[in-house]
């Protein structure tokens, strides 16, 4: 028994995996080239720490520990094959060069993350694939928070992450990130994939809390990692704009209780200035792709020194623009909510009840919630509580709701009408 307020040995292990996860599938799948044996080696580097931490004390460095365990376990894994000189010929390294130390610079360009993505990536495997895979090993997502994130059955999402491991292995995909012509085709895969990540952790579909901040942080050092191995690509730099700017804000989207705080309500002291800045510093190489777009928009939050202030007007043509390059019904949902800042909510109404039997957003919980509000703001109090309780339905979020309860509870309420800027704008 440690000290009074030291977790047990099994949950810092736990944890530590939880956190490291990825990285150590990665260093594994480097050795093996095989993801799905990456996964097993993961797994018993994680054994190995729930026998050995007990009884020899946590490392002082727990991450690395269980990094360098995994590697050498798959070392030994590639050694007990009888094709052990081909495996090696195809990894093309020798097995110290597979087992240097992890680099000191975190966003370093030899990352095995990175590897990683692009691997999930690969055109061998359908672009549903491709994300769900890569959610599955870098992001740590079930096949439910993926299912959700991709609006797919989570039985399909299962399946698909099965096959797609299964591929991979047949076809002998190098565990490495790839150069001139098939980079740039497979980049597109692989910036959505980032994206992906980092709105499973500003925006959780599932769970108590609304943030995941790992998931987070993690896709802003791979978008950094790719904005650095790309510096030519517009949409690298779009992105990770997009990224630090929505991320700037991550501070003040809960409150103390880790309640939603919507984006009219936000204390935009404690928007992070830094994140901001590299945003808009990352814009200025931007193109106009729909990461650059969506940046741009950002921006335009960020420029607003009070929710008053922001030029709704601007972002409403931003995402006309948006539109015409990446055509979602999502975008048209988003356009609605800057039409109701910018031209009332009797406008925005009509925008919004015509996608109201768009296939894509049958079950989208942020549709009930843009017209509940929009139906608040009409005056319309009895059916906009309705959607609102339809949203909180429809949500496995239980911060957000909560959130879209307490919205309509407080429907009628002259302090509150008008004033969300659209449900889901955080």
């Amino acid at each position: 028994m440690g000290p009074v307020g030291t977790p047990p040995v099994h949950e810092v292990v736990e944890t530590v995996f939880r956190i490291e996860s990825a990285r150590i599938i990665a260093a594994a799948a480097r050795i093996v080239c095989d993801v799905g044996l990456a996964e097993q080696v993961a797994q018993d580097a994680l054994v190995a720490a729930l026998e050995q931490w007990p009884v020899r004390g946590i490392p002082d460095q727990p991450g690395p520990w269980l990094i360098s365990t995994a590697r050498h376990r798959a070392v030994d894994l590639v050694r007990r094959e009888q094709n052990y000189a081909r495996k090696l010929a195809e990894v093309g390294r020798t097995l110290d060069e597979q087992c240097a130390p992890e680099p000191t610079d975190p966003d370093a360009i030899d990352d095995d993350l990175l590897r990683l993505i692009f691997v999930a990536c690969h055109p061998v495997l359908s672009t549903t694939a491709r994300i769900a895979l890569t959610l599955k090993l870098l992001g740590g997502l079930t096949t439910g928070e993926i299912a959700r994130a991709t609006l797919s059955a989570e039985a399909a999402v299962a399946q698909r992450i099965v096959r797609a491991k299964r591929v991979l292995a047949a076809r002998r995909v190098p565990f490495e990130v790839p150069t001139g012509a098939e980079r740039a085709a497979r980049l597109s895969s692989v910036l959505e994939v980032i994206y992906l990540i980092f709105n499973e952790g500003y925006s959780a579909t599932a769970g108590d809390d609304l943030l995941r901040p790992a998931l987070c942080e993690e896709s802003l050092r791979l978008a950094r990692v790719l904005a650095a191995l790309l510096p030519a690509e517009p949409e690298t730099h779009g992105l990770l704009a997009l990224l630090s700017l929505q991320a700037s804000r991550s501070g003040a989207r809960v409150d103390a209780a880790g309640a939603p705080v919507l984006l009219a309500d936000q204390d935009r002291g404690r928007w992070n200035r830094l994140l901001i800045r590299l945003g808009m510093e990352s814009l200025l190489l931007a193109g106009t792709g729909p990461y650059s777009l969506q940046a741009a928009i950002a921006a335009c939050h960020a420029r607003a020194a009070r929710f008053e202030d922001t030029d709704w007007a601007t972002i409403a043509v931003l995402y006309e623009r948006l539109y015409a390059v990446s055509p979602s019904p999502v975008v048209l949902l988003n356009r609605a909510v800057a039409v109701a800042q910018a031209d009332g909510p009797r406008a925005a109404l009509v925008l919004v009840d015509a996608l109201a039997d768009d296939p894509a957003l049958r079950g989208y919980h942020l549709l009930a919630s843009v017209r509940g509000d929009l139906l608040a703001r009409l005056g319309r109090d009895d059916a906009a509580r309705a959607e609102f309780v339809r949203a909180a339905d429809l949500t496995r979020n239980r911060a957000e709701r909560a959130l879209l309860l307490r919205r309509a509870d407080a429907v009628g309420d002259a302090d509150g009408r008008g004033r969300s800027g659209g449900a889901g704008v955080r």
